[in-house]
């Protein structure tokens, strides 16, 4: 892609998703997002005009919302595909047909997709998550249908020269080694992922293991294709300065005209239950260590079963103990209020999944401060979490981070490719056009209780996986061909 998203990284364009959907891996190999500062929304929210969803003849998806502030819009292609979908053996794919979709058409040259897109005064980009690929545009409304038919005809008729694939294979595999293999903390978290995980695909990298890039073939990337690519498991998301009959009725001439193919059944890949705490010990020359604990979690599925509930609570706790400036474990850890008063972490963290296509999880990190023990580290971020399961949270958090979410809401309308990515994100995990306004409803109920009552029972040791990045300057060995030239990093 064009700036792969790790995802190549679910998921989170908005302030809330930023707050509470980040995993630790998209973490570990990107800059954290900025914390938002806690000043009230305004006393009306206005809300965003309803987004509508539509099947077009071929079994393609469109969801359409309109924004007319603006004279732009943002175009984009969902395929619920990721690299979840792969096998073994062939790890990485999903993130290779996305580079390899920008190769060219019967009626495209390699590379050319990005230059017309520009010349209808766009920008263009694309990514790969565990769950998903999406390609993406924002340009002037006026040109949309223009837009409408480069995609439609990247999607049906996308075609490469073996000789380009294997020239791209080599930038992947140079992305590999900048963003993972040449980071001691990417490679710690590949590797918890791939402990935490036994039977779920999501142990797999998403960017892939370098011997199944080394392995792979143009037909590999082709088959997967044939595979999936098809209407029926794509969705076309389109937000800003738009008519919606309008645009129902273009998309059901260009895109509807697809030839539709049935997809593929998904076989389940369930994880099996954990029956105890895994530990990994990750060995790697690096200036600090960082200790991760990842606790298995339910997900958010839109519905009001006790599962959906508690994720919810689940949310808010992640929020209260990392959400803002001076959150819990900030204030704990890193200040120094904690353990008597003792400064514990150079930087402190929790994360949660709240859904996805597969199982979820609830992280806490820190980064050890000097003289520090990891397992002095891990024991703080434990208390952290002990202690509002045995004292509650106090409403004052509690609406601190309720009216963090609903200004995060009134804020994220500012974009339209926030927007489009939401409603794509919802589509993928099977939820509703207006999931956003079910789930800051829910979220609006959850109550000082819930989060106690989740606190209490969801991070026993029966469900941890932890791992510790150990720096150790020993494992200093000299890189491979370190001198011969590498291939720069494309635009995708």
């Amino acid at each position: 892609m064009k700036r792969t998203t790790h995802l190549l990284d679910t998921r989170l364009s908005t302030l809330f998703l930023a707050a509470s959907l980040l995993s630790p891996w998209a973490l570990a190999q990107a800059p954290s997002p900025d914390r938002a500062t806690t000043a009230s929304p305004p006393s009306t929210v206005k809300s965003p005009v309803l987004a509508q969803r539509f099947t077009l003849a071929n079994g393609m998806t469109l969801i359409v919302r309109p924004d007319r502030r603006a004279p732009t819009v943002a175009h984009m292609l969902w395929v619920r595909v990721g690299s979840m979908d792969e096998v073994d053996g062939t790890s990485g794919v999903a993130h290779a047909l996305e580079h390899m979709m920008f190769k060219g058409t019967p009626s495209l040259k390699p590379g050319e997709f990005s230059r017309r897109v520009a010349a209808l005064g766009g920008r263009d980009n694309a990514f790969t998550s565990r769950d998903a690929t999406a390609y993406h545009q924002q340009l002037p409304a006026a040109r949309l249908e223009d837009m409408m038919r480069l995609e439609a005809d990247r999607f049906a008729r996308t075609q490469w020269a073996d000789d380009e694939f294997r020239r791209e294979i080599e930038v992947i595999k140079e992305e590999r080694r900048q963003r993972t293999e040449e980071s001691p903390r990417a490679r710690m978290f590949e590797a918890m992922s791939a402990m935490v995980y036994q039977a779920s695909p999501y142990r797999r990298p998403i960017v892939g293991w370098m011997s199944d890039l080394d392995a792979m073939t143009p037909e590999d990337v082709r088959n997967f294709y044939q595979r999936w690519y098809s209407p029926a498991n794509a969705s076309v998301v389109i937000a800003g300065d738009v008519d919606v009959q309008q645009v129902r009725a273009l998309a059901e001439t260009i895109y509807g005209a697809i030839p539709s193919r049935a997809v593929p059944p998904r076989k389940p890949r369930l994880e099996p239950e954990q029956v105890g705490p895994r530990r990994l010990e990750f060995r790697a020359v690096a200036e600090q260590a960082v200790v991760a604990l990842a606790f298995k979690a339910p997900q958010w599925t839109g519905g009001t079963d006790p599962a959906s509930q508690d994720s919810l609570a689940l949310t808010v706790l992640s929020a209260v103990l990392d959400g803002y400036s001076g959150a819990r474990l900030d204030r704990s850890l890193v200040q120094g209020s904690g353990l008597g008063g003792k400064r514990i972490a150079d930087s402190a963290g929790a994360s949660y999944g709240l859904y996805g296509r597969g199982p979820q999880l609830f992280t806490l990190t820190a980064v050890p401060a000097q003289g520090v023990s990891t397992d002095t580290a891990a024991a703080a971020l434990k208390a952290e979490v002990a202690r509002i399961a045995r004292e509650g949270i106090s409403e004052a958090e509690l609406k601190r981070v309720k009216t963090q979410w609903t200004a995060g809401e009134i804020y994220k309308l500012d974009s339209v490719f926030n927007q489009a990515r939401e409603l794509g994100n919802y589509w993928i995990n099977g939820l509703d056009v207006d999931a956003a306004e079910q789930l800051m409803s829910q979220l609006g109920r959850v109550s000082a209780a819930q989060v106690q009552s989740v606190a209490q029972r969801y991070f026993s040791d029966e469900q941890l996986t932890t791992a510790v990045l150990v720096p150790d300057p020993t494992r200093r060995s000299p890189a491979a061909g370190a001198n011969a030239p590498r291939p720069a990093l494309t635009r995708h």
